[in-house]
C-alpha cells in the first residue's frame, strides 16, 4: 500500500514521557518520519490510539472485520483477543475463522492461544483444543499470549496437563493471562509463581492491591455485565503502569456507545492524572503482549487519534498505519464478505422436558448479582404444583433456569434463579461461556420452550418470548456471532434489549448476565448442560429429579 506523507499539528499526548507539549507529527509511509517541538496554533489534542487488552471479540456478536468497523469510531486501534468462545464450538477451526477475518482490515489484532477448551470437564462443548495444537498456536506472530487460565484448581493442584501449558509459553517467551476470581493469600501467590502474569477478575480494591503487590498485572475491567472501574479506578494514581484497561465482554448496544475511550473520559473525569489513564490504555499493553503498536514515538506506526480536548474526550479522526480509518463519528473501514460456519444440532423442545421435582425440602437457587459475574447462593423451598413439579414463582422473582446442549440431542437440564426480574415470558440465548450450549431463563415451561425453540430454528441466536410476541436476533456464525454489518447488530439487539426489560427485568445488561449463568469457573453456582454446579467445591449439586418424557 502507498500511503501519503502528511503532517498533523497540536498539543502532542506523549504518554510514554508523560508530557504534553505543542508540536508537528510528520507522517511518511504509514510510519511517523519525525516530531518537531514547536508553538502552533493548533489547539486539538493528539494522542496514540486506544487498546482493549483483553476482549473475547464474539461477545460483540461480531466478526472481527465488523468489530474493527465500530471500535475505530471509539479510537480503539488494537485488541488482545482471546478466542476461546469459537474455539469452544468449533475448535482450530474457529481460530482460524477469527484470525483469517481479522487479517482483512487494518485494525491491529492481537490474538491469544486458548488454554481451556472445553472451560473444564462439567460440561459439553463442540470442540477441544490440546497441547500440541496450543504449541502451534503460540508459534505464530499474530498470536502474543497464552489466555487466561481459567482452571484454577488445575494450577493449584499442579495438574500435569496445566503445567503443561503453561511450560509452552514459558518456551514461547509469550506471557500468560491470569482468570482467578476473589483468590487470595497462599493461593494466590501460588497462582502467581506458576507463571501467570496477568488477571482481569479483580473485583474489589483489596484482591486488586494483593495481586499487584505479588508481581501481577491487573486488567481493569468494565464490560457489559461485570463493571469494575468505579471500583478498581482509584489504582491509576499509583499503579497505572501496571495496570490496563479492557472489557473482555462488551454486547452490541454497549460496543456501539462506546469503548475504552468510555473509560478513559470516566477515569479523567474522576480526577486522576489524564497521563496515567492514557499510560495503561496503551503503553502497559504494548510492553506486557509486545504489541505492534505506535506511541507517537519517531520511527512508530501512525496509530492515533485526534480529540477536542481531554474533558469530553471526543474522537474526530481515528489513524491506523497513517491512514484515516474513523471520521467525525462514521467508520471509514469497509465491510468484508463473510462465510459463516456453525456447529448445531439441538432438536426442538416440549414443555414437558423442563419439568423437575425436588429430591429435598429445600434446594440452592442460583442469585445474581447484577454488575457482576459472580452470583451467591442461597436455599429455598421451591413452589410446588399439584403433581410434585417445582414451578417459577414470580413473587419471589424465582424463576426457572435452562441449560440445553447444542452439540447433541439431549435433555435440558433446568434449576432456580433469583434476581432476574422477568414477569413473563423467557429469553433465551446461544451465547452462553463458555461451552456456547443453549442457555435460558423463563417464568414457565411453555415460555421456556418458545423462546430456546426460536434459538434453534436459527442455528444460534438471542430470542425473548412474550406476551408481544416472539423475538430473535440470529446469529448463524458459530451460533455466537452475526454476519451482517456492525451498526445494524448494534441497533437490532438494542431493540431486543429493550424487549426484555419491558418484560420486568431491571438487570443493566440481561443477556450478557444470562450469557454467564453457565460460566463453571466463576463461583458461588452456576448451571451447565450436565446439571447444577458448586463452582467453590467444584462439584455437582444432586438436588434435582429430571422428568423424561
Amino acid at each position: 500500500m502507498t500511503y501519503q506523507p502528511f503532517s498533523l499539528s497540536g498539543n502532542i499526548i506523549d504518554v510514554l514521557n508523560q508530557r504534553i507539549y505543542s508540536g508537528t507529527i510528520h507522517v511518511e509511509n504509514g510510519k511517523i518520519k519525525s516530531i518537531t517541538e514547536e508553538q502552533t496554533p493548533e489547539t486539538k489534542f493528539i494522542l496514540p490510539g486506544l487498546i482493549d487488552a483483553h476482549i473475547h471479540i464474539e461477545s460483540s456478536m461480531l466478526v472481527p472485520s465488523e468489530f474493527a468497523r465500530s471500535a475505530v469510531v471509539h479510537g480503539t486501534v488494537a485488541t488482545v483477543s482471546d478466542p476461546h468462545e469459537i474455539a469452544n464450538v468449533l475448535g482450530l477451526e474457529g481460530v482460524e475463522f477469527m484470525l483469517d477475518n481479522a487479517a482483512k482490515t487494518p485494525f491491529k489484532f492481537h490474538f491469544s492461544a486458548p488454554s481451556c477448551v472445553p472451560a473444564t470437564p462439567f460440561e459439553t462443548a463442540g470442540a477441544t483444543i490440546s497441547a500440541t495444537e496450543i504449541a502451534k498456536l503460540l508459534e505464530r506472530q499474530e498470536i502474543v499470549s497464552l489466555s487466561e487460565m481459567m482452571n484454577v484448581p488445575g494450577v493449584l493442584n499442579d495438574s500435569d496437563d496445566v503445567l503443561g501449558k503453561l511450560k509452552l509459553a514459558k518456551i514461547a517467551g509469550k506471557p500468560i493471562d491470569g482468570h482467578a476470581p476473589g483468590l487470595r493469600g497462599s493461593s494466590v501467590k501460588k497462582y502467581i509463581e506458576a507463571g501467570i502474569t496477568t488477571d482481569h477478575e479483580c473485583f474489589t480494591i483489596e484482591e486488586a492491591l494483593e495481586k499487584l503487590s505479588l508481581g501481577m498485572q491487573v486488567q481493569i475491567r468494565e464490560g457489559s455485565a461485570a463493571r469494575n472501574l468505579d471500583d478498581l479506578m482509584p489504582l491509576l494514581n499509583d499503579h497505572y503502569e501496571n495496570c490496563m484497561l479492557c472489557s473482555d465482554d462488551k454486547h452490541p448496544d454497549d460496543f456501539a456507545e462506546g469503548h475504552i475511550n468510555e473509560m478513559v473520559k470516566r477515569a479523567i473525569a474522576a480526577g486522576i492524572d489524564p497521563l496515567k489513564v492514557l499510560w495503561s490504555a496503551t503503553v502497559t499493553p504494548i510492553k506486557t503482549y509486545g504489541l505492534n503498536v505506535g506511541l507517537l514515538q519517531p520511527g512508530d506506526a501512525a496509530d492515533m487519534l485526534v480529540i477536542d480536548n481531554l474533558n469530553n474526550f471526543e474522537i474526530p479522526t481515528t489513524y491506523i498505519n497513517g491512514e484515516i480509518v474513523a471520521k467525525n463519528g462514521s467508520t471509514q473501514l469497509d465491510s468484508q464478505r463473510i462465510t459463516p460456519i456453525n456447529k448445531f444440532e439441538a432438536n426442538r423442545q416440549t414443555p414437558e422436558l423442563f419439568q423437575i421435582k425436588a429430591k429435598q425440602p429445600e434446594v440452592p437457587v442460583i442469585d445474581v448479582i447484577d454488575g457482576q459475574l459472580v452470583t451467591r447462593r442461597f436455599e429455598v423451598k421451591p413452589t410446588i404444583d399439584g403433581d410434585g413439579f417445582i414451578q417459577a414463582d414470580m413473587e419471589k422473582d424465582i424463576l426457572k433456569i435452562a441449560v440445553l446442549n447444542r452439540y447433541t440431542i439431549s435433555k435440558p437440564a433446568v434449576a432456580l434463579i433469583h434476581n432476574f426480574g422477568i414477569k413473563e415470558g423467557a429469553i433465551a440465548s446461544s451465547v452462553a461461556h463458555d461451552s456456547h450450549n443453549i442457555v435460558a431463563v423463563g417464568t414457565s415451561n411453555e415460555a421456556l420452550t418458545r423462546a430456546i425453540n426460536l434459538i434453534i430454528e436459527n442455528q444460534g441466536g438471542i430470542s425473548a418470548a412474550s406476551n408481544s410476541g416472539d423475538h430473535v436476533l440470529p446469529l448463524p456464525v458459530a451460533g455466537i456471532m452475526s454476519d451482517d454489518d456492525a451498526f445494524k447488530v448494534g441497533k437490532a439487539y438494542a431493540q431486543i434489549d429493550q424487549i426484555v426489560k419491558s418484560m420486568g427485568t431491571t438487570l443493566a445488561a440481561p443477556y450478557m448476565t444470562l450469557s454467564f449463568m453457565a460460566l463453571l469457573v466463576i463461583p458461588d453456582i452456576k448451571l451447565s448442560d450436565k446439571g447444577l454446579f458448586d463452582g467453590v467445591g467444584f462439584e455437582f449439586l444432586d438436588v434435582f429429579e429430571g422428568i423424561r418424557v
